[in-house]
């Protein structure tokens, strides 16, 4: 089976979700980098795309007046959200976001985070937008939610290489819909909270240079018994199937 070569001089394009992929099952990562395969695509969460935007522009209008949000008073927060709009912008774009090359694996790794806040000493904290319906208390304790705490560490590590002063703690905004009532009449009710993390990003940099170590090997690692696509893979059979390689990129 032919390889992609992952030693060229152009840097390595690496986002945040790439480096959660690998953590998940090196061997999905894998086939998804060197040969393009990847997972079938779900349809797109719009509503919680939505909610999202709609908090954006709610703290847009803070950020404006260097103001606090009742939340953050709520919740204790001496911080506003960061005013310097062409960085914030680029930052927050999908297109750009924050980006940090480095340069000892060759990856370009890159970040959108949804809003940063910045305290009176001048450090940031990272900040993520999170919707969801639920009757439990909210927390960042279930199984899945562990991605989460990945997430915002990986920001707080590109921030961190680009010299920024970054709190350990991040914020998650969760805005609950609240499924108890009558009447519908066309609108959601959202129960709004703000869950505190204390970040780790000491992970990140021995992470990429497994992942450096896995793109180089010639053959694919082996699945996460966790990794549901590759359990499917196996039960019905598709290993066999002959994989065809990326295009090298040009030098």
């Amino acid at each position: 089976m032919a390889q992609q070569k992952y030693d060229l001089v152009q840097p390595i394009k690496l986002p945040r979700y790439k480096i959660e992929d690998f953590l998940r099952c090196s061997r999905c990562f894998y086939l998804d980098m060197k040969y393009g395969i990847q997972h079938p695509f779900g349809p797109s969460f719009s509503l919680n795309l939505a909610v999202d935007q709609l908090l954006k522009n709610e703290f847009n209008i803070l950020r404006k007046r260097q103001e606090p949000h009742e939340l953050m008073k709520k919740y204790g927060i001496d911080a506003v959200p960061y005013n310097n709009t062409e960085l914030f912008d680029k930052w927050t774009n999908n297109r750009f976001g924050i980006q940090f090359l480095h340069k000892d694996t060759n990856f370009l790794v890159t970040g959108v985070p949804d809003d940063i806040w910045v305290n009176p000493k001048g450090e940031f904290y990272i900040v993520d937008y999170k919707s969801t319906s639920t009757t439990k208390p909210i927390s960042l304790e279930d199984e899945y939610k562990q991605g989460y705490k990945k997430q915002v560490e990986i920001y707080q590590w590109i921030f961190r290489k680009n010299d920024f002063k970054v709190s350990d703690t991040a914020y998650f905004v969760f805005a609950n819909a609240i499924k108890e009532g009558d009447m519908f009449d066309g609108k959601l009710e959202f129960e709004m909270s703000i869950i505190e993390h204390k970040g780790d990003d000491s992970w990140v940099e021995p992470t990429l240079f497994d992942i450096q170590k896995c793109l180089a090997s010639d053959t694919p690692p082996v699945s996460s018994p966790d990794c549901e696509y590759c359990n499917y893979v196996k039960m019905v059979g598709l290993s066999a199937f002959k994989y065809k390689p990326r295009k090298n990129r040009k030098k």
